[in-house]
């Protein structure tokens, strides 16, 4: 007994190794591209989306989640937003969409990260005394310079089962940049046509954990759904939030009713 929970053990240990090891090797690619286009020094905003896409779906694949499109996600301009379901989610929705991230201001100072951040043109925010019509103005200013942007209007991780309340603060970028909202919905489905449970982070799940747990975990798939984008036109911030709410609760719920096998339970 002790040495088949042994054998499991080192089984498991090699497992997260090979992973860390691809992990730690698509970071350094990453570093390289970013250098040799110059990225570290001024990002090159109309080359980036490309190389973002590639070094994110490299990073997923590091970690052995494969990232499908259910239908093929158009390239076009746009506010993008996404349900949240794990840290996963920004190497997934990274791999789909020709956006650029949000950071807080700070994350920009982090070793590695930082530098990837900077070199992958992460819009950075400053939040000053918290007023987030601040952010919507400078998001707004991003936009309005031909750039895309993704955020998790959710602001905070699910199960994945369904879409929390949508919070619409940032929406008003669109309205004064007079762009779509481009939503998308993911779901993490296992071998068995179930929802993964080993890659929703949120409660009380420490990273930790969560990076073991996604790290044992065999044969995950990140399927991802377009939905019609959403003209701001004529809409106010709180229609605006209503209209999303409703389209990614519908997005959400067909995306499950065509990729899994088991209906995802409450």
């Amino acid at each position: 007994m002790s040495q088949a929970k042994s054998g499991f053990s080192l089984k498991q240990q090699w497992g997260r190794g090979k992973q860390i090891a691809g992990m730690t090797t698509t970071i350094a690619g990453g570093l390289r591209a970013a250098q040799r286009i110059g990225a570290f020094k001024q990002p090159p905003r109309e080359k980036l989306p490309r190389y973002i896409q590639v070094f994110c779906r490299k990073m997923a694949g590091s970690f052995g989640v494969k990232v499908v499109e259910v239908e093929p996600v158009q390239q076009h301009h746009g506010l993008w937003v996404s349900n949240h379901v794990s840290w996963m989610d920004i190497p997934v929705v990274g791999t789909v969409s020709p956006a650029f991230f949000l950071s807080k201001a700070e994350i920009g100072e982090w070793p590695v990260f930082g530098k990837l951040a900077h070199a992958a043109g992460t819009v950075f925010i400053e939040r000053g005394s918290g007023d987030a019509g601040s952010v919507a103005a400078q998001i707004a200013s991003f936009l309005a310079k031909g750039f895309s942007v993704i955020f998790f209007p959710e602001a905070t991780t699910t199960d994945g089962k369904k879409i929390k309340r949508i919070h619409g603060t940032l929406l008003q970028a669109a309205i004064e940049a007079d762009v779509p909202v481009r939503p998308i919905v993911i779901a993490y489905v296992n071998k068995d046509g179930t929802l993964s449970e080993a890659l929703p982070y949120y409660g009380k799940l420490t990273m930790k954990d969560s990076m073991k747990k996604v790290l044992d975990s065999k044969d995950v798939t990140a399927y991802v759904l377009p939905l019609a984008p959403i003209d701001p036109a004529g809409c106010s911030k709180s229609e605006l939030t209503n209209v999303l709410q409703s389209r990614m609760q519908e997005g959400l719920a067909e995306l499950h009713s065509r990729v899994l096998n088991v209906p995802a339970k409450d």
